[in-house]
């Protein structure tokens, strides 16, 4: 069993940066993939960034480039570091860990977050 705790949304100007971090329980941590979704109003959730077990990481299109996801395997803890947000950036963001992350996707896990808010605003 694996309890994900995410932090560090906020509001941010357009162009702006933020980090979110998410924190797992569990000395099991280093075991799993972990990944980053987000869903803005209205809209299905979709996958942000992924990271295996051994660091390597894959991105949607749409945030490549300007985001990084980073892990401590010491700390149970996974990174989002965001940069030259946009408003279409809106939406809460949600921890996921034990998927799959293949060549150009994540497969989601059991294993969620309850999500930390990220806007985007003038």
């Amino acid at each position: 069993q694996v309890q994900l705790v995410e932090s560090g949304g906020g509001l941010v100007q357009p162009g702006g940066s933020l980090r979110l971090s998410c924190a797992a329980s569990g000395n099991v941590f280093s075991n799993y993939a972990i990944a980053w979704f987000r869903q803005a109003p209205g809209k299905q959730r979709e996958w942000v960034a992924g990271i295996s077990r051994g660091g390597i990481t894959k991105y949607a299109d749409s945030v490549k480039a300007r985001f990084t996801i980073s892990r401590d395997n010491a700390k149970n803890t996974v990174y989002l570091q965001m940069i030259s947000l946009e408003s279409e950036d809106t939406a809460v963001y949600y921890c996921n860990a034990g998927g799959t992350l293949g060549s150009t996707y994540y497969t989601q896990g059991d294993y969620w977050g309850r999500g930390t808010q990220v806007t985007v605003s003038a």
